[in-house]
């Protein structure tokens, strides 16, 4: 159901952050919040530390967040790019969110609210032809039937390894591995057993194998190739892609395996939520308030040269930022362990304003249900390798890999009446050009996504009224990512799981708590909640 503009009202009343785009301020002068005090400082609001505050705050810890953007919710906020349009800067849709947090932290109190995307994924091709992957089985296995009758069987094979591992590594309820510190591999080994098929999509297998292995229709093929690099340096034929495709599908938002879908209000609520719940529950939360040091043991120095004192400081920091702000207290070795994970960004963003939305050649109109799933604009296999060796070069490819979503056709409050959003989420972009600066480029950029997506389209060019591009340095200027890195780093096998950074670090007091945590990069949660679940074992208050 739409939220009419009383409805809309009424959610920011319930939910304070909401009501003014998370734009918070400092509840206190400085000096009155740095002579409190204080049992654990977060050091960032994105989603997860708000998650993490919210946790400590509840098992009694006197919590204090700092947040130097004026607005909390990092990479999950909500702004307005264009007059009375709100949008998420980078984040777009829920999938990893995980249940527990919901249900403890009491989110649906709070207004959250979501709208499954069981349209799938819709794919057009340059041929004319195009696919609906229905998220209902048999409504997708007829649309496999119509496009590529011999692959219907291999179609299953597919989701069937990916449900297995799913409900091995990831069942419903307290057996989930992503709850807790991150397993060892072989913890991981007895969950899988001999299912080596299993085994080679988590550890080995790049999304082309993965496909060719199930899949004999090229177009189907390349209907899927995009799901094993989102927000990943890398290209489909690499080693290890085939899990960030698993990755991405082992989610249970709504007791719906595999489930993505849009949040009422714009992805940014959920960060604002997870704020309620933290000051709910007695946390300070201040933006606007920048770190300039971490103190191991002692608490951090403001920028303006405050010093506020904790015994505890939780990073929601990506870790290169982290290791800025330690400077020379930082162990050698973490500070190794933390400098061998990429974190150089490969994706634009662009956040678009329509007039109607796009008109597909494959399946024209401007309101169909493939615009109230995803959809992608893809590329040949051909266009994969030379997209991601331009990128790799400082150059910009011929056509980008996109995936759009509409968020208006779920939710009209987040655009004036008659007008729609547009997020496209692309790749591969170069974080520094051979030649020029994404100053110098964002035009060519922008011309170059809405020409990749008019290849498919009739009608780009006269829907669109205006587009706001973010490219990595972008990114990483706007919510503090380091490279632009959506993920805080590579979620490629040899940094998940055990191998990713653990919430614990070896500074006195120092932990981590953002997605360069285990278990891995999205809204999920489940990393605030495991970094506290960690302080407060340290600290001996919980088992």
């Amino acid at each position: 159901m739409p939220l009419s503009a009383s409805e809309t009202e009424s959610e920011c009343m319930n939910a304070p952050a909401a009501s003014v785009l998370g734009e918070l301020g400092v509840p206190a002068p400085v000096r009155e919040l740095a002579a409190q005090a204080w049992d654990t400082i977060v050091v960032g609001a994105g989603h997860n530390g708000l998650a993490c505050a919210a946790y400590l705050a509840r098992a009694g810890q006197r919590v204090l967040v700092l947040e130097s953007r004026s607005r909390v919710g990092g990479a999950c906020t909500i702004e307005e790019p264009f007059p009375h349009v709100r949008m998420s800067p980078c984040a777009y849709l829920a999938g990893l969110l995980h249940p527990l947090v919901i249900e403890e932290l009491d989110l649906p109190r709070r207004g959250f609210q979501w709208t499954p995307a069981v349209n799938g994924l819709f794919v057009p091709f340059l041929d004319g032809s195009s696919v609906q992957l229905w998220d209902d089985d048999e409504r997708c296995e007829a649309e496999i039937r119509r496009l590529a009758p011999g692959d219907v069987a291999g179609w299953r094979a597919m989701n069937d390894v990916i449900r297995r591992l799913r409900d091995a590594l990831r069942p419903a309820g307290v057996h989930d591995l992503w709850i807790g510190d991150a397993p060892t591999r072989e913890q991981i080994e007895n969950r899988i057993g001999k299912d080596d098929e299993a085994r080679a999509l988590l550890f080995n297998w790049s999304m082309a194998e993965l496909v060719g292995r199930y899949l004999r229709d090229e177009r189907l093929q390349i209907a899927y190739l995009g799901q094993g690099v989102i927000g990943t340096n890398a290209s489909p034929f690499d080693a290890g892609t085939a899990s960030i495709r698993f990755h991405h599908a082992c989610g249970r938002l709504g007791g719906m395996p595999g489930m993505w879908g849009y949040v009422r209000g714009g992805m940014g609520m959920v960060s604002f939520y997870f704020c309620d719940a933290a000051r709910e529950a007695g946390a300070t939360v201040a933006s606007g308030v920048a770190v300039a040091r971490i103190i191991p043991g002692e608490g951090v120095e403001l920028q303006g040269g405050e010093r506020i004192v904790a015994h505890t400081v939780v990073s929601n920091a990506d870790p290169r930022q982290t290791l800025r702000l330690l400077g020379t207290a930082a162990d050698t070795e973490w500070r190794k362990q933390v400098e061998r994970v990429p974190i150089e960004g490969c994706t634009v963003k662009l956040n678009v304003l329509l007039h109607e939305l796009p008109s597909f050649t494959a399946r024209p109109g401007v309101d169909e249900p493939h615009h109230y799933g995803q959809i992608n604009a893809p590329l040949t296999k051909e266009e994969w390798k030379a997209g991601f060796a331009a990128a790799r070069r400082g150059e910009l490819p011929d056509h980008l890999w996109c995936e759009l979503y509409f968020q208006s056709v779920h939710d009209p409050s987040v655009a004036p009446a008659g007008q729609h959003t547009m997020s496209v989420f692309a790749q591969y972009v170069p974080y520094r050009f051979a030649h020029g600066d994404w100053d110098s480029r964002r035009i060519e950029v922008r011309r170059l996504a809405l020409d990749s997506l008019a290849r498919f389209c009739s009608n780009l060019d006269s829907a669109v009224i205006d587009a706001q591009v973010l490219g990595p340095p972008d990114i990483e200027k706007k919510v503090g990512l380091t490279g632009g890195h959506i993920f805080q780093g590579e979620c490629l096998p040899p940094y998940m799981w055990a191998d990713r950074l653990s919430a614990r670090t070896p500074m006195q007091g120092v932990y981590l708590c953002g997605a360069c945590t285990y278990p891995g990069g999205s809204v999920i949660g489940i990393n605030g909640r495991n970094a506290a679940i960690a302080v407060l074992r340290d600290l001996k208050l919980v088992g």
